[in-house]
């Protein structure tokens, strides 16, 4: 055998590793939102991942319905930006069948002011922006209610919670809803703003900087989803036990940027600043 075809040989041998390698990735095209969700993914999750062979996509989306349209018609295979209560009202309007497969670490709705620095300076009548979905103006509303500055009826249901079910008003708040990802810029018109986590902090605000933060329970903790079809599919059961890797939850506690965050039930211990919800 002569040394040309040696080389020849051994750079077509070369070549069908590298061409089996190619075909035995498979391709996890997952979905996500401005903020630390897809931050978290490719600091903790992806790299699980891609040990395995997966060859990860991140697609960005600027619309809460987009994601989960993409997830459902196999644009994508999963998405990680929302809470179950937002899945299970998008599954309803919208005729999904998506699940949640895993909690993630999530920010909490926060309210931030550029115009006060406590609850006890702001006025009566003050302006306040909340978002326009009603899931999320439930959470808004609720964190007033926390401050004492309005009174929700009891029994609302929490998908179709308004500014209709309050059953006082006694600070006179003005409520305006409008588009959540357009919350942190109304900052520089209202007094304050009800900003969801995940958009305060793609924004670059600081969960420290929160005049006052929601008590964050469990349905509100964000979630990965799938389609109902693919929940016990081998990449959705990678992708949780990922998230639960003793690695990944190191990985995330050790973290200062992610201090603050609501933790899922799997989390143990807990970051200091952080909580189980």
């Amino acid at each position: 055998m002569t040394i040309m075809t040696m080389k020849k040989n051994t750079l077509l041998a070369v070549a069908l590793a590298l061409t089996t390698l190619t075909a035995g990735a498979a391709e996890l095209r997952v979905g996500f939102m401005p903020g630390p969700y897809r931050d978290a993914f490719a600091k903790g999750i992806a790299p699980v991942l891609e040990k395995q062979g997966y060859q990860i996509k991140y697609v960005e989306f600027s619309q809460g319905v987009q994601p989960n349209d993409a997830v459902e018609h196999g644009q994508i295979d999963a998405n990680i930006f929302q809470h179950t209560i937002y899945l299970e009202a998008n599954n309803k309007s919208q005729k999904f069948d998506l699940v949640p497969i895993v909690h993630v670490p999530t920010p909490p709705m926060g309210l931030y002011s550029k115009r006060h620095k406590s609850l006890a300076e702001v006025p009566d009548g003050a302006t306040v922006t909340v978002p326009s979905d009603p899931v999320n103006t439930a959470r808004a509303l609720r964190i007033l209610a926390a401050a004492g500055w309005i009174t929700i009826k009891p029994g609302v249901d929490p998908i179709s919670l308004s500014e209709r079910d309050l059953s006082a008003n006694p600070k006179k708040l003005k409520i305006v809803p409008l588009d959540a990802a357009q919350a942190p810029r109304s900052l520089d018109d209202a007094d304050l703003s009800a900003i969801q986590g995940n958009f305060a902090i793609a924004y670059g605000l600081k969960l420290s900087e929160a005049l006052k933060l929601e008590d964050m329970t469990l349905p509100y903790v964000n979630v990965v989803a799938v389609k109902r079809s693919n929940k016990d599919a081998k990449f959705a059961q990678d992708i949780v036990a990922a998230y639960k890797s003793p690695a990944f939850q190191a990985l995330f506690n050790a973290n200062p940027v992610w201090r603050g965050y609501r933790l899922p039930d799997y989390f143990a211990p807990a970051a200091p600043g952080s909580s189980k919800p």
